[in-house]
């Protein structure tokens, strides 16, 4: 099972390197957003040596004010701008201030109290402001993807004792014992739905958002179903074979996390075979960041299969070769 103070503080640890990392050599434009992950680091040491039973929720309230709240604030702001809501997003960008005060957010504010008065300044963006809209409504695949996770979730827990070993083994579980001598090859693609408690399907269907519409809006919806499920399968398909040959052992496994692998696996290879494009190589940066926080995690977290992952990051990756995107904007 998942460790909700474990996870909390794997993510205020990793979420702040990666902002050091992403703002390196940014000169002092975004010195802000170094100072905040600086704290949250703060943070979250102090809460591993004083508080650390409770270390996990303490880093993860520090990561959520000083980073996750600016984020989305932020992004929010840069489309009441889009949509010339220039008052509204200046009284966002000022209560945001409070939580991140900058040099950058000062400009912004008095420019947007210009842009109240002077409509006719603000810049004209040629960016359609439905590209930057990246939700649910917007990719329908990645939509069935993740209700179906949450129905067949709701299925599970309408058993007795869903979480015991011997009620996910009914429901499909993979096992790679009962694959290669019971030949029970279903369990390959059943397990990819299955899930060992709230937070295991919480996690995985947010990265599913946030990682699947951009990637649905590239290739197509089906052929991102395609992906999503041979991901999963080639996921599936190597934790059985390298069980086989001894390499990884797995009693059990259950999850969307390596058809979640598959769609960075598939962006990898995307940003490789259109590397002459501007975003390309800060696309391919990310999807490298988050392979790296992603083996960190496998290797601290108990009874996470990096082989899993593993596998399905490398399925996706030869699926991304092989299918072409209908376009490359994100």
């Amino acid at each position: 099972m998942f460790d909700l103070n474990h996870l909390l503080l794997f993510v205020a640890l990793a979420t702040p390197l990666a902002v050091l990392a992403k703002t390196f050599r940014r000169g002092e434009r975004l010195r802000a957003w170094r100072l905040a992950a600086i704290a949250v680091l703060i943070v979250a040491a102090l809460a591993w040596f004083f508080f650390r039973d409770r270390a996990g929720y303490i880093a993860g309230g520090a990561w959520v004010v000083l980073l996750f709240i600016p984020a989305i604030t932020m992004r929010r702001i840069a489309d009441l701008i889009q949509r010339k809501r220039f008052r509204s997003a200046r009284y966002l960008a000022m209560a945001l201030r409070i939580l991140h005060p900058s040099e950058e957010l000062r400009h912004e504010i008095e420019l947007l109290r210009m842009y109240e008065s002077r409509p006719d300044l603000a810049p004209i963006s040629h960016e359609p402001l439905q590209d930057r809209q990246v939700t649910f409504l917007s990719a329908p695949a990645v939509l069935v993807i993740a209700l179906l996770n949450i129905a067949v979730f709701i299925f599970e827990v309408s058993h007795k004792h869903w979480q015991e070993p011997l009620s996910l083994h009914r429901l499909g579980a993979l096992e790679p014992g009962a694959v290669i001598y019971a030949h029970q090859y279903w369990r390959l693609l059943t397990a990819l739905f299955l899930h060992f408690d709230y937070l295991h399907l919480t996690f995985n269907v947010f990265a599913l958002y946030v990682l699947g519409p951009a990637l649905e809006r590239a290739i197509g919806s089906w052929r991102f179903v395609v992906c999503y499920l041979i991901a999963g399968l080639g996921s599936s398909l190597g934790v059985v074979l390298l069980a086989q040959i001894n390499i990884a052992h797995a009693d059990q496994l259950v999850g969307a996390s390596g058809s979640v692998m598959g769609i960075v696996g598939a962006w990898a290879a995307f940003s490789l075979r259109n590397h002459h494009l501007p975003l390309a190589r800060q696309r391919l940066m990310n999807v490298l960041l988050i392979v790296a926080i992603q083996t960190a995690f496998d290797l601290t977290t108990p009874r996470i299969s990096m082989s899993a992952h593993l596998c399905g990051l490398a399925t996706g990756f030869m699926i991304g070769l092989l299918i072409s995107p209908r376009r490359m904007s994100i």
